[in-house]
């Protein structure tokens, strides 16, 4: 199957080819060796198949959160025990916590807080949190939920280079996860984003009890947005204690990796990483999404408020598989 074959409309305004959701599942549906193969031959045309980005997520401001998130303990309507909010981090131990990961080999650094979205009291802090890592020489990321145009524009300003702003999930099972907000809110906000001139960093979890056309959907949403994201995180759903999804039944690992693989060929010339919920996967299974396309993982101890495997094992097990850290110009 050429891409014409595949993707059976055209975006009438840029001529780009768009994909339909029974186009991409067929690729879904492949044969695992052939799928695994034309992402594999897709990612070598676009990427060094040996060269993952490290990045480093710190919360800068943990708990609270107004949204009821059916995955998230951050959220202050979880019904069971709630994680403490806290305020948010003072602006010289970001930068500080920055320079360690700079240190360890991170060349992108993320930072997060559990808002809705930003009050304008606090955008002053967080500009100057955007200007001390960027003065370190590297890339740098946010999510602080739903962003204004004003907003947008500021951080950039700032020098923000990426804003992260998941979809989740598919449009049709999302209300199923999360009420307090729509799938439309997501998009506007991503919408901001790319106007104010940002990249855009948004992907989804697998897991939350989602089908496969549903995962597919998603995938079809990011690729089809007038430019697909640069960087497109897959998290693999980590039951947490209290949360609504703490007895989600886990994803099988092939349709992990098979996801992982379609998002590549789906969109080329994006940063794939494998984010949350690498605790639960095995060496293997990394491998085997490594080889499907993902080029970017989160380094360190702990994701906002979840375990993540330590550098001591990813450096291990890079070393296994003759992956060697990409360095920040390779990323163009």
């Amino acid at each position: 199957m050429a891409l014409a074959e595949l993707t059976s409309t055209i975006d009438r305004a840029t001529a780009r080819p768009l994909w339909t959701r029974e186009a991409a599942e067929r690729l879904y549906r492949l044969p695992f060796a052939d799928l695994m193969f034309r992402a594999q031959t897709v990612h070598r045309q676009n990427f060094d198949p040996n060269r993952v980005q490290m990045s480093r997520l710190l919360s800068i401001k943990t708990g609270g959160c107004p949204e009821d998130c059916g995955y998230c303990s951050q959220s202050a309507r979880m019904p069971g025990e709630k994680l403490k909010a806290s305020k948010l981090m003072e602006v010289e131990r970001v930068i500080e916590e920055a320079r360690k990961a700079k240190a360890g080999g991170a060349t992108r650094y993320c930072m997060g807080a559990a808002w809705r979205s930003p009050k304008d009291r606090d955008m002053d802090m967080v500009i100057a949190m955007v200007e001390g890592v960027k003065g370190l020489g590297m890339e740098t990321c946010m999510t602080l939920g739903m962003l204004t145009p004003q907003q947008a524009l500021e951080l950039k300003e700032a020098g923000l280079d990426y804003y992260n702003h998941n979809l989740d999930t598919s449009e049709r099972y999302y209300s199923e996860i999360i009420t307090t907000r729509t799938f439309a809110n997501r998009l506007e906000t991503l919408d901001n984003v790319r106007q104010a001139g940002m990249k855009v960093c948004a992907g989804g979890i697998l897991g939350l009890g989602e089908t496969v056309e549903d995962r597919v959907d998603m995938l079809v949403t990011l690729a089809n947005l007038d430019e697909a994201p640069e960087s497109v995180p897959i998290n693999m759903l980590i039951p947490i204690p209290g949360t609504q999804l703490e007895n989600a039944a886990p994803i099988d690992p092939l349709d992990f990796v098979r996801t992982i693989a379609l998002a590549r060929i789906m969109m080329p010339e994006s940063h794939v990483r494998l984010s949350a919920g690498r605790t639960e996967m095995s060496d293997e299974m990394q491998a085997m999404c490594f080889l499907a396309g993902a080029n970017s993982i989160f380094v360190g101890e702990t994701l906002l408020t979840a375990d993540n495997p330590g550098e001591d094992h990813d450096g291990a097990l890079f070393r296994r598989l003759g992956i060697e850290p990409e360095e920040l110009d390779a990323e163009g």
